[in-house]
């Protein structure tokens, strides 16, 4: 078995998916604590399909650079539901839901209707899943996808005190003088450059998985927010190369592969837990 990974590590693509895999865990994790805590988990579900109608409309154009399309829709989106979540009689999850079908109805149409592909079901089944995605990254989405999450994680770890001030109680924050409003949007900022970039990594349909599972399983466990987040990032991390690893050993898709190993480490977390009390 590890003459086998050493073997599959000899060629670039497969160090390119787990270097790019082991940044988008970390980075997923490390929001999701706030997201899960502020009852805002469904949020990445939402904007992964908000990606991939922005992804259907650059396939479309034939851009040679899809994230020119699909990054701006997305961070747009992100912070349309937090406004829209907040401000009008359509509430978080209404919004959330409505958002979510509409952009992933409206990108299957696209793709259909205006096909440039001979097999449109195969690539809406890796866009959606990320069957194949992470193992076709060029060189430069791998060295952007690195500048992003070292980007995430320097603005998560700047705004620490911040973020987990307006996590915990909001109107507090505003009550103190914290620009309450400007940290949510910073966070929906965030999540939505973490969804696009982890749609190659577990497809539209799973990135909530890289969001939830860790911070659930940490919070089975630990209580402090620090402790939560840091066993979530660890957690999110070594599940991640699992998967990977497990994908490439066995040849299964690698999103669902992964998903499968966060769903098992959640019920050890879970029964630990237990135990534990």
């Amino acid at each position: 078995m590890l003459d086998k990974i050493f073997l599959y590590m000899q060629y670039p693509f497969v160090r390119y998916a787990l270097i790019v895999g082991v940044l988008i865990a970390l980075c997923s994790s490390l929001l999701g604590v706030t997201l899960v805590l502020k009852r805002f988990s469904f949020i990445g579900d939402g904007l992964s399909h908000v990606a991939f109608g922005a992804m259907a409309i650059a396939t479309v154009l034939n851009l040679s650079n899809n994230m020119l399309i699909i990054m701006p829709v997305t961070i747009i989106c992100a912070v349309l539901l937090l406004r829209t979540g907040q401000n009008t009689k359509i509430k978080g999850d209404a919004a959330i839901a409505m958002i979510s079908v509409a952009a992933l109805a409206f990108g299957y149409l696209i793709m259909n209707v205006f096909s440039t592909s001979a097999n449109v079901s195969g690539d809406v089944c890796s866009t959606l899943f990320g069957s194949t995605s992470i193992l076709t990254l060029s060189k430069v989405e791998v060295y952007l996808c690195i500048i992003l999450s070292v980007a995430v994680v320097f603005i998560f770890v700047l705004f620490y005190n911040r973020i987990f001030a307006v996590t915990f109680d909001e109107n507090f924050s505003r009550a103190v003088g914290t620009n309450a409003d400007g940290y949510n949007l910073l966070v929906a900022v965030v999540i939505a450059i973490i969804i696009v970039l982890a749609m190659n990594l577990v497809g539209s349909l799973l990135i909530s998985a890289l969001v939830i599972f860790p911070a659930l399983s940490a919070m089975r466990i630990f209580k402090s927010f620090k402790s939560v987040t840091v066993f979530s990032a660890v957690f999110s991390v070594t599940c991640a190369l699992l998967g990977m690893m497990i994908s490439i050993l066995m040849g299964t898709p690698v999103g669902s592969t992964i998903v499968a190993v966060d769903v098992a480490a959640f019920a050890i977390c879970a029964l630990v837990g237990a135990v534990a009390k």
